[in-house]
Formats: structure tokens, sequence, C-alpha cells
């Protein structure tokens, strides 16, 4: 086993008896996850470990990421380079750093420290499935300025969204998952429509660039007899139902 200045790491394995004279090739993961977490929860993903646990056919972690992107391509890999059984041709295992925020490893990768003629990425999304190609991805940073407003207001209250069911936010984005800051927004914009003495304090929403949101929430300031969380409720239905995939329970 090897290690590059980037952190990257390279583990060969030579071919299986009849396979030496095989074109060699690399097997490659990523060595980061998504760290996200559901709010509330104060795990630090820097030293505390994930919590893992078996639902039925499904590994899932306790109120966190699993890390099963690319935990799994990298527990495959590995399997490979245990197993007496699989036959293979000189084999390379490629694992970088930071695939999530940047492609660093990948892109410092030591040169000429590749032997393989042949790389597979292990980081796709569909079991069964080859994938030829990808798709990019662009971090963007908006600033909108505002003017805050000395108030005062009979009522505060905070409206919590959670329990979406999130995802990524390029593999998943096609299957109409609910965004928590849109749903949010959507419903911050419809009860301020009703309620004219209505002010925003204060809002947040999702944890990470590349997932999409499953919680946000809003601190509200309002006057007068009006049930915020009662009209907030009648406008998550209606837009369940009209435009997202909702779970049951939120």
């Amino acid at each position: 086993m090897e290690r590059d200045e980037a952190g990257n790491v390279l583990i060969r394995k030579p071919a299986t008896v009849g396979m030496e004279n095989r074109i060699p090739v690399a097997l490659q993961a990523h060595l980061d996850m998504v760290p996200q977490a559901n709010e509330g929860n104060p795990h630090d993903f820097t030293k505390d470990p994930i919590r893992p646990y078996i639902d039925g056919d499904w590994v899932k972690a306790q109120g966190t990421t699993l890390g099963a992107d690319n935990g799994i391509g990298l527990a495959s890999a590995l399997a490979v380079l245990e197993s007496y059984d699989v036959a293979h041709p000189p084999l390379e295992v490629l694992l970088t750093m930071t695939e999530e925020t940047g492609m660093d490893g990948a892109l410092n990768l030591r040169r000429n420290w590749l032997q393989s003629d042949i790389l597979i990425n292990t980081d796709t999304e569909e079991i069964g499935e080859i994938y030829i190609g990808c798709a990019g991805g662009i971090n963007a940073n908006l600033e909108l300025p505002i003017e805050r407003e000395n108030n005062a207001f009979e009522h505060c209250v905070q409206l919590t969204l959670k329990g979406l069911r999130g995802g990524h936010s390029g593999c998943d984005i096609h299957t109409g998952r609910a965004n928590a800051i849109k749903v949010l927004a959507r419903v911050l914009a419809k009860l301020a429509q009703n309620q004219p003495h209505f002010a925003l304090a204060e809002i947040r929403g999702g944890s990470i660039r590349n997932a999409i949101p499953r919680e946000a929430a809003a601190v509200m300031a309002f006057n007068g007899e009006v049930n915020v969380l009662e009209s907030a409720v009648k406008i998550l239905k209606f837009y369940s139902k009209k435009n997202w995939r909702l779970p049951n329970r939120i």
C-alpha cells in the first residue's frame, strides 16, 4: 500500500493464476462522504463514528448520512482484494480524497503512479448499470442584501419543516423529492398573503451543497390572533398534492 502527497491510497494485488498476462485493471473509489446530520444532532463527523443499523434489506445510519457514497464502491474493491475466489488480472485499487468537495485527490494524483491500462470507477448509482462519461457540477455563492427593521410584535414562533427524504442533488433531482427550503419558502409566501402584519426574523435550511435539503426552519413575528401552525399545515397539504412528494408525516 502506498500514499501520495494528496492523501490518495494505492493498493496493488498480483494477478490470479492464469491471468498474469492480462491487461492490468484499476478499481477506483473515493474515501470521503457527504457529511449530513439531522437538525439537532450534535454528530461531529471529524471524530464521531457513523452508527449503522439494519432495516430489512437496507443498511441505514442513525441521524446521519451513511456514507454509502462511496462506501459501497470502497467495500466492493476491498472485497476483491480480500477474495481468493475472484479471478482477476494485475489489480490496483485507487482510493482518492475529497471527491465531494472539489476532486482534489484526482486532480493532484501523483504522476505515473498508476500502472493499469483500464480504470473502473465504482462511484455509480444503479446496480447492474455501466456509465460512460459523467455530469459536472458547479458551486455558486449568492448574496442578497437585506435591511433589518426594529419592530415590536405580539408573537414570535419558529416553524420547522423536517422529516423529508432528501437525496443527492444530482442523481435524485428528477424523482420529485421535496426541497425543504423551497417548500418552506412557499409556505411563508402564502402566510404573508393572509397575514398582513407578518415579518420574517430568520430563515435557514440545508447543510451541504450537493444534497437535497431535508430540513428548514423560519422564525416569524406577527400581530393579532392567527393560528400559524394550522395555516402552515393546510398550505403544506395543498402543495404536497399539487407539486411535491412529501412524506405522510412531517
